[in-house]
């Protein structure tokens, strides 16, 4: 495996898949925030939410070990981290 980490990695929710369990929400609450409608989203350095199907935000490095540990943790299955250069997952249900 390449070395990730000092690359720019983004991650995405797929809401479809999304059981609103909050488990991302507990691990990075900077990056993670549950809706009204009880599903996970991502959020910016703003603090707004992408509600936009697919959108992302940049990951930031301080928080890497804790998105990873939300994908690995979520019951569905529904969070990617992906390189921003060539999109490809690296961590998440999509990762080789």
């Amino acid at each position: 495996m390449s070395d990730e980490k000092t690359e720019a990695l983004e991650v995405w929710i797929d809401q479809d898949l999304c059981t609103g369990d909050g488990i991302c929400v507990q691990y990075a609450p900077e990056v993670f925030e549950l809706d009204i409608d009880g599903l996970a989203y991502v959020k910016g350095e703003d603090d707004e939410l992408r509600q936009s199907p697919g959108a992302t935000v940049p990951v930031p490095v301080t928080l890497l070990q804790d998105i990873v540990d939300s994908a690995r943790e979520c019951p569905g299955d529904c969070i990617h981290v992906r390189r921003s250069a060539d999109r490809v997952e690296v961590y998440g249900p999509d990762a080789p």
